[in-house]
Order: structure tokens, then C-alpha cells, then sequence
């Protein structure tokens, strides 16, 4: 199925894994990339070394186009751009928007550059910009989100831009990418749904709990961070918004303090990456530190499997998913029903 997004990255069928913190690794990045999708290292919670080897590893697994996500806000951003340019990466995407010069530089080297967006007026920003495509986020989507549907943002970003535009949250079949065809889009992003490929590291028992979980065991919460964030509800989580100001501090200065032992990132940096959210929103000194160390939160659960003391992203969609098949199985499963819609809507006019 050629779209403007498998024309402009050179992938088979238009879809696209998102950077999932912890859990798009180069075993999901090359499983995708290899069934046809464009597969996104999540580089956020990677050192440079990491990311460095992380991209070797893909190329290693396939000869396909991937891409890497990384923060545009980063002090080491101009160092991971390095990085991707010299390694050959298609698409660079962002889950903030990447500065113009930024955008000038990835282009000039031939890479793809494709931000995340939540509102029309980012999308028209980054356009403006020069970025090659722009993947619009409704609020089922999982981890930080909106107020607004996909099917309501999406319909506005693709009458107010002139560049492919991919539509994220609420995606897991081929049902949805038609409709999100339909609505103008070139393709469409999934996160949760690739999270639950026999691909995916994330470990067996997390897996079995997205599994198990209804549509309405799938929360919106501030808890964690102060800004709406989208994840399965746990103990954590109810625990979180039950706790007075007093204990969540501590909570998270316990957390802050593990994730700096774990990324050596000096307190420094990571205040300063939560005042970063917390510019021009009401969070307090808890929630800057929860918001600097939420790749800590994430981790517990998506690495060690203890759901206990992490949280887990996930979009709406995780409430009707219950399989884990291969990305090459996902993939071939999303176009040929992708393809049965068609067919049917062709014999119906």
C-alpha cells in the first residue's frame, strides 16, 4: 500500500512503531522494520554509547529504514543528531518539537525529520519549520497526552498542513488505519500495540497485565508527574494520587535518587529537566522531581517487571488487545485486513 509516508521513508506499508522509553529496543526496531513498518529506537533513555550501539545493532539485524526518537530539549540533542547522521538513520522523530535549526541540520544530511504533536497550531509550527511529516497524537494515546480525540485533532492537522501527516492513538488494525486513511493521514503510529509482539522485551508478566486489562482499567492521570499522562491504573498509581504532598516528595526523591545511580545524570540536570515541564504549568517540587525521573518509574515496570513499583504507558487499545503475535504476523494481519475493508467498500458503491 504506497502512501506519501512509504514514498517519503522508503518503508513497504504505512505503518510506524513509535520510541517507546524502554521498550523500542533493536529487537522491536529490527523485528518492525523487517515486516515492512518503519521501526523508532527510543534514544531518551540511552546514553550516547548506548545509542551508539543500539544503532549498530539494528543495522546489524536489518538493511530496511528505522528511525530514532529523541528529546528536542536535551543538552547532548547536537551529539545524538551526530550520532544518527553517521550511522545512517532514515527518520529522526521528536517527542517535542525540534528547533529549525536542529530540523535544518538533519535535513541537510539526508535524514527524515518527523515530530510528535498534540495540537494543530504545533503541527502548523513545525511545517513551517521544514519538517518532512508531522505524527499527530489524539488522547488515546498512551504516555503524555491530550484532551483531544484522534478523530477530532486528526481531520484538523491534515487540512492545516501540506506535508504526510500520521495519525497516533486508538490504532491497532487494519479497521483503523483505512479510517485513518480516510480522514487524509498517510499512514498511522502505534506504541501499545507493538509493545505486545512476542518481539517486544518488555518481560512476560508485564505483558500479561496489559493483557489482562480492560478499556477502563486504562486511566489518565497527574499523579506521576503533574501533567495528563495516560497508563494502565496499579497500585502505584491509586497510591500516587492518594499520598499527601509530604510522601509523594519523598517517594520521589527516592526514585529521583535510583534513576541518577542508573543514568548518572547529576541532580543538576535532572532539576533542570524537570523545571523544563513545569515551565508555565502549577507542579510542585514532588512532581518536578517525578517528572525528571519518569524513565525510572517506566523502567521498574518495562525492564524489571515490577509492576509494583513502576507505572506502565498505555494507549486506550490496550483494553481490547489480546495477543502477542510477531511484527512480521501484526503487520501482514493489519494490511490484509486493511485491504478486506477496502474491497468491501468498493463492492458496496
Amino acid at each position: 500500500m504506497e502512501t506519501a509516508l512509504t514514498r517519503l521513508v522508503g518503508i513497504r506499508h504505512p505503518v510506524v512503531q513509535t520510541g517507546m522509553g524502554w521498550v523500542a529496543g533493536p529487537r522491536l526496531v529490527s523485528a518492525t522494520a523487517n515486516a515492512g513498518a518503519l521501526g523508532i529506537l527510543a534514544s531518551a533513555t540511552m546514553t550516547l554509547d548506548q545509542l551508539r550501539a543500539a544503532i549498530a545493532e539494528v543495522r546489524c539485524r536489518t538493511d530496511a529504514p528505522f528511525g530514532v526518537n529523541l528529546r528536542a530539549d536535551a543538552a547532548d540533542a547536537g551529539d545524538r543528531v551526530r550520532l544518527i547522521v553517521d550511522g545512517g538513520v532514515r527518520v529522526a522523530s521528536f517527542a517535542l518539537a525540534p528547533s529549525p535549526e536542529l530540523i535544518t541540520e538533519l535535513k541537510a544530511a539526508g535524514v527524515v525529520v518527523i515530530p510528535s504533536v498534540g495540537a494543530r497550531r504545533h503541527a502548523e509550527k513545525v511545517a513551517a519549520w521544514g519538517a518532512d511529516a508531522v505524527v499527530v497524537q489524539g488522547g488515546e494515546g498512551g504516555g503524555h497526552t491530550g484532551e483531544v480525540a484522534t478523530s477530532v485533532l486528526l481531520p484538523q492537522v491534515v487540512d492545516a498542513v501540506r506535508i504526510p501527516v500520521v495519525a497516533a492513538g486508538g490504532f491497532f488494525d487494519g479497521r483503523g488505519l483505512m479510517a485513518a486513511l480516510a480522514y487524509g493521514a498517510a499512514g498511522v503510529a502505534m506504541g501499545t500495540r507493538f509493545l505486545l509482539t512476542s518481539d517486544s522485551t518488555v518481560p512476560d508478566a508485564v505483558k500479561a497485565r496489559y493483557l489482562a486489562a480492560t478499556v477502563k482499567d486504562v486511566t489518565v492521570t497527574r499523579a506521576v508527574d503533574g501533567l495528563p499522562h495516560r497508563m494502565l491504573r496499579t497500585d502505584l498509581v491509586a497510591a500516587l494520587e492518594r499520598s499527601g504532598r509530604a510522601r509523594r516528595l519523598l517517594h520521589a526523591v527516592r526514585r529521583a535518587a535510583g534513576f541518577r545511580r542508573l543514568s548518572g545524570t547529576g541532580w543538576r540536570d535532572m532539576v533542570r529537566d524537570g523545571l523544563a515541564l513545569r515551565h508555565g504549568r502549577e507542579l510542585s517540587w514532588s512532581q518536578v522531581l517525578l517528572a525528571a525521573n519518569t524513565p525510572m518509574l517506566l523502567r521498574s515496570a518495562m525492564v524489571d517487571g515490577r509492576t509494583d513499583l513502576g507505572v506502565m504507558a498505555a494507549g486506550q487499545v490496550a483494553g481490547v488487545i489480546d495477543d502477542l503475535p510477531s511484527c512480521a504476523e501484526l503487520v501482514e494481519r493489519i494490511m490484509k485486513e486493511a485491504e478486506e475493508v477496502r474491497t468491501r467498500l468498493t463492492a458496496a458503491r
